[in-house]
Formats: C-alpha cells, sequence, structure tokens
C-alpha cells in the first residue's frame, strides 16, 4: 500500500461512522433492552429468565461493540475475534450453567 491510498481509505472509513440520528435509534433501543433486563426483577418469567437475560445480554453486547466500538464499521478480523470471545464467553457460561444445576451433593 502507497501513502497517497492512505487519505482514500481515511476518508471511505469516515464516510461509514453512524449519523447521530443512527446513534440515538440505537441508545433507544439499548434502553428498551435495559427496560426489558430490569422488568425481570419485578415480574415473575419462569424459567425463561435466565435464556431471556443471556439473549439480552447478547444482543446488547452485539450493539455496543458493533455501534459504539466502531466494530461493525472495522475490519473483519475485528469482527471475528470479537465473535470468538463472545463464543467462548457463551460456552463458559453454559459450562456453569450446568455445573450449578449438577452440584447438590447431599449434605450429611
Amino acid at each position: 500500500m502507497s501513502t497517497t491510498d492512505a487519505p482514500e481509505q481515511a476518508g471511505a472509513h469516515a464516510d461509514a461512522h453512524p449519523t447521530p440520528k443512527q446513534y440515538v435509534h440505537i441508545a433507544v433501543v439499548l434502553a428498551v433492552l435495559t427496560a426489558l433486563e430490569v422488568s425481570t426483577y419485578f415480574l415473575d418469567f419462569g424459567a425463561i429468565a435466565i435464556p431471556m437475560l443471556i439473549v439480552l445480554m447478547v444482543v446488547k453486547f452485539l450493539y455496543v461493540a458493533g455501534w459504539f466500538m466502531h466494530l461493525k464499521f472495522d475490519s473483519p478480523i475485528f469482527k471475528r475475534l470479537m465473535t470468538t470471545g463472545l463464543a467462548f464467553a457463551l460456552v463458559l457460561y453454559a459450562i456453569m450453567a450446568v455445573i450449578t444445576v449438577f452440584d447438590h451433593a447431599p449434605s450429611i
């Protein structure tokens, strides 16, 4: 890559950033998702509460990482790194859930 390509690429990258209207839209979506998360404390969602919270956590993480950390507009390698980390985190949550469910040894 020559030095003459850098300004063109920087200009194309700068044009891809969200507008203030898009930031407000994402903020409203995140606020609604957060309100839904908080409602799980006050309302009984039964057996779907924990899976719902995990799904909401993942969706909010993707919104924040994609829009506010600008991963949506960066190189694909950064997206792969982020999704790999997210996959590892979900596997860890699943392992801990299984351990928690099956770790009920009888007390003496």
